[in-house]
This record gives structure tokens, C-alpha cells and sequence, in this order.
């Protein structure tokens, strides 16, 4: 679940609404509609300046790889990428255990996809895409983990950023989408969970039914099913929208 999501916000924009450090260097915007794992996504981490380990943690904004690489893995692309993280036994698995205790961050979006097998005509089925997003058209900020993987082979190479997305029994009307949704971190939580200092937040890593009634689902466009497509168009209601009716 969760393996495909919008994300226009450029890192500028994040750091002047989340008062955070824009450590990108990008200067110019990426809007992606069609976000797949893999790619390159925008972040948010507290961290304490290298110069003073003593003071205060700030955010700030990095673009890192959709798909965790534990730090202990040898090589990358040998496995399928850890794009999601099953908040229920994230503290017991060894990808995803350290990154818990040390290193927790915000995954922004405008929203996410999901699918659903339907009829089509002459027997067969087509997978019909849903893209859920907030009603107020806001931000959507995910509870993530991030990983530092340094190349063994290279260890002259610049490390290589990492995130995964956590995920949880869905609930509410995100029932009827999918099982699994991703965790929606409500603004109250996120000092809490990005804290530096901490040691891990169980307490958190439940899904948010404020945050979750906030979401609304509507039928998209069937070119979202490739991500050679890319453009504002795939997040405007399919012209059958109306059959979403039965998902609220």
C-alpha cells in the first residue's frame, strides 16, 4: 500500500511553512504527480548542527531515496525497495529497528494513490486508481524513517539518504479503499516524533481519526496506473467519479 503519491511542494515552500533549513540545494521547483518508489522525495528531519551538538535540533528539508537501505545492506537494488514499514512491527525488524530509535522523519504530500480491482467489459477486470486527499486541499505530512547507507565498496562516496513510509491498519472510510493506509502524522505529534533525542515514540505510530476524517477519496484517471505519466491531470476526477459514492 502507499506505493504511489503526489508531492508539488517545493523545498522552499516547506522550509518557510515548516520554519525549517532548506539543505537541498534545489532551485528549481520538481512538482511530481506520479511519485513511485525509487525516486528522489522531499523530507523533513530534526537534527542538531554538526558545529553544536549541544544546541537546540532544527528541521530541515532533504531530498532523499523512496525505499530504505538499511545501513548493514551490502548492496542496493538487490531486493525490493522498503518503501513502507508496517507500524506494528517496525520496532522488531532489523531494516527498520535503529531508524525507529535514531532517525524519524516526515514524508510530505499532497495525497496518495490506491487501487481497486473492477468489472470490465468482456469479463475481464482493470485496476481502477482513488487518490485520497485532504478536503481543504492542506498538506499531508506521513511518518517516516530514514536510513545513512555508505557504499563499502566506495567509502569515499558521498552516503546515500534513504526514508520509508510507515503504514497501519487502515480505519474510518479508508476501509473501504484499501486495508493498509499510510500513518498520518497530525501537526501535534510531529515535534515529539522528529526529536532527535528521543528514543523511538510507539505512542505515535497509531493512526490519527481526526487526521483520517479529514481525507476525502475520489476516482482519478487510469493513465496514473504508469508512471510515465506525469502532470496535474492525473489528480482530477475521472469522468466515472461518481461511482466513488460507493467507497464513502
Amino acid at each position: 500500500m502507499c506505493g504511489r503519491y503526489a508531492s508539488t511542494a517545493d523545498p522552499a515552500t516547506l522550509a518557510v511553512e515548516l520554519d525549517a533549513l532548506d539543505e537541498t540545494g534545489e532551485t528549481e521547483p520538481r512538482p511530481n504527480y506520479n511519485v513511485a518508489p525509487t525516486t528522489g522525495v522531499l523530507t523533513v528531519v530534526a537534527r542538531h548542527d554538526r558545529d553544536d551538538p549541544d544546541g537546540p535540533a532544527r528541521r530541515r528539508i532533504r531530498r532523499m531515496r523512496w525505499g530504505l537501505v538499511p545501513s548493514f545492506a551490502e548492496r542496493i537494488g538487490t531486493s525490493a525497495p522498503l518503501f513502507n514499514a508496517r507500524s506494528e512491527s517496525v520496532a522488531t525488524k532489523p531494516s527498520f529497528a535503529h531508524s525507529l530509535r535514531y532517525r524519524r522523519c516526515l514524508v510530505p504530500m499532497d495525497g496518495w494513490y490506491e487501487w481497486q480491482v473492477e468489472p470490465a467489459p468482456g469479463g475481464k477486470t482493470r485496476r481502477v486508481p482513488y487518490f485520497m486527499s485532504r478536503g481543504d486541499g492542506a498538506r499531508i505530512h506521513m511518518a517516516g524513517l530514514w536510513s545513512v547507507w555508505r557504499d563499502p565498496r566506495e567509502p569515499q562516496a558521498p552516503p546515500l539518504l534513504s526514508t520509508t513510509i510507515l503504514t497501519a491498519q487502515s480505519v474510518d472510510r479508508l476501509c473501504n479503499v484499501h486495508e493498509r493506509m499510510p500513518l498520518i502524522l497530525p501537526p501535534d505529534r510531529w515535534d515529539a516524533w522528529l526529536d532527535p533525542d528521543s528514543l523511538g515514540h510507539p505512542d505515535l505510530i497509531v493512526p490519527s481519526l481526526e487526521a483520517v476524517s479529514a481525507i476525502e477519496i475520489r476516482r482519478v484517471s487510469e493513465k496514473v496506473n504508469s508512471v510515465r505519466n506525469n502532470g496535474p491531470e492525473l489528480l482530477a476526477p475521472d469522468d466515472g467519479a461518481g461511482d466513488q459514492l460507493a467507497l464513502l
